[in-house]
């Protein structure tokens, strides 16, 4: 049975064929560090998470990669407000988004690069735009001509004469034509900058992405994903700045997840409207919000309630009952009359639940294959308790029954037990790439100081000593010294 996934770009449902056989290459948009995570951002993680996962059963070898925006105008006057530099808000919500992550049994990406680390990478892609005649530099900004890529709005099925209806040059931009945007942006006062071509500044959102799939991903790569609000104009401006410069096509898939409303109105902080991760997590078990996100197929909107929380708790219930009576029924005496077994129920939910996953991920048909299940479950074990005995057959099928749930729902969608360290995330790289960085970039030592930390304690919570070790061991011969204290990682220069 192939898998075919909706694709943004054709909007169409597509057989699934990756670049390279047995591998998939994903990057999706992550967290923008300037505050908590809200259940928005929570629906995405679960989505993508369940999408790498399944792709994973499916044998396939998936290389994930999820950034942080770390450099942004939200963060910067955070910042400002609370009299603190923006690397001590960043550092701050990147450790929030690891906790939540964690809390929600969300497995790390490979890779999840900041963009405060790739400053060189995204110079350098700028550049070559530019000796390509696709960007032009003014007065220390840089800019995107749009014109010149001729597909742009192929994602967003926009044409450039509704763009230009919309479009308008805002107060201080010295761009050529309304419709370009910003690749690097001039350094204004207090705001944290970097030496460039072209003067100090920093990037410019949609191309942060760009460069750092480039340096991890390739030129092409098999999915790009995240919420619909990102299709228009970030995933646009991605798709324009990419094929422009590499002549390739970016993405050969496209999937965006739908958003999340409350009351019919999109979750978002800038509304108030949000309920936050934290929240979520201080009522229910962290499976109850999986479940509820999975219950919707990932390109719907999902009107988030209180109400729909308790119903998935007492759905959840319903899952794990079924299990659990397992247990009951082995105390029954052995009954060889008894009739009746689970295999052929066993059979059709297995059939109807990888039928759903392999048409686009459709997590609700793929659930009412299981709750059927279930509900045979429930009525063997009813009749055994009623007759006050079980077959063999019956007692052997019901465990495979359980099991089958539980391998789903534990593997496929990361229900029923604890994160367990992923072994796909090859943080010996990331250490060896980030120890390396530190002798080179003595600016930033500080800030990679803290990513090396980071990287040391997801080592060590892993069991992965050699690793934590090396960190520690390259960090003294740069003359850092570690103290591992009870509130975390402290360190002091030599």
């Amino acid at each position: 049975m192939s898998l075919k996934v909706y694709n943004t770009l054709t909007g169409k449902k597509e057989e699934f064929v990756p670049i390279n056989p047995g591998e998939v290459k994903i990057y999706t948009c992550g967290v923008t560090v300037y505050d908590v995570n809200h259940v928005g951002h929570g629906r995405s993680l679960i989505v993508f998470d369940m999408i790498r996962r399944y792709l994973r059963y499916l044998g396939y070898n998936v290389k994930f990669v999820r950034n942080f925006t770390d450099v942004d105008d939200k963060i910067i006057n955070r910042a400002k407000n609370e009299c603190l530099p923006f690397t001590v808000i960043a550092d701050r919500y990147i450790k929030e988004y690891f906790q939540d992550a964690e809390n929600f049994r969300i497995e790390p990406a490979d890779v999840e690069p900041r963009v405060t680390t790739h400053i060189p990478d995204i110079i350098e892609f700028i550049q070559k735009l530019i000796d390509k005649g696709y960007a032009y530099e003014v007065e220390g900004d840089v800019y995107f001509s749009v014109r010149k890529f001729k597909d742009y709005g192929k994602l967003s099925k926009r044409s450039i004469d509704e763009l230009i209806a919309g479009a308008r040059v805002e107060p201080g931009e010295k761009k050529k034509d309304p419709l370009d945007f910003a690749l690097w942006k001039a350094s204004k006062a207090g705001e944290p900058s970097w030496d460039s071509p072209w003067g100090k500044g920093r990037p410019g959102w949609h191309t942060e992405c760009c460069a750092m799939i480039f340096k991890h991903l390739g030129e092409t790569i098999d999915i790009h994903g995240g919420g619909l609000d990102l299709t228009f104009p970030h995933h646009e401006n991605e798709l324009a700045q990419a094929e422009a410069l590499s002549d390739k096509p970016f993405a050969r898939y496209w999937i965006h997840n739908g958003l999340v409303t409350v009351n019919g109105q999109k979750m978002s902080k800038s509304l108030g409207n949000y309920i936050t991760l934290k929240e979520i997590y201080s009522k229910y078990e962290p499976d109850i919000l999986r479940l509820l996100v999975l219950s919707v197929h990932y390109r719907s909107p999902l009107d988030f309630s209180w109400d729909k929380m308790e119903e998935t708790k007492k759905a959840y219930e319903r899952l794990k009952n079924s299990m659990e009576e397992y247990e009951t029924l082995k105390k029954l005496p052995e009954n060889p009359e008894f009739e009746g077994h689970l295999y052929d129920a066993i059979a059709k939910a297995e059939q109807g639940f990888y039928a759903a996953m392999s048409d686009d991920f459709n997590t609700p048909e793929a659930l009412a294959s299981i709750f059927g299940l279930v509900r045979e479950m429930n009525i063997l074990k009813d009749k055994a308790v009623k007759e006050g005995g079980i077959s063999k057959k019956a007692l052997e099928s019901y465990r495979e029954a359980k099991e089958v749930i539980h391998k789903i729902g534990k593997d496929i969608f990361g229900l029923f037990d604890s994160l367990q360290p992923c072994i796909e995330r090859d943080i010996g790289d990331i250490a060896v790439e980030a120890t390396a960085e530190l002798g080179e970039m003595e600016k930033e030592e500080k800030e990679l100081i803290e990513m090396l930390i980071e990287i040391r304690n997801i080592a060590r919570k892993q069991k992965n000593f050699e690793i934590a070790d090396m960190i520690r061991d390259r960090l003294s011969q740069q003359g850092i010294v570690l103290e591992d204290t009870p509130v975390g990682t402290k360190w002091k220069k030599k």
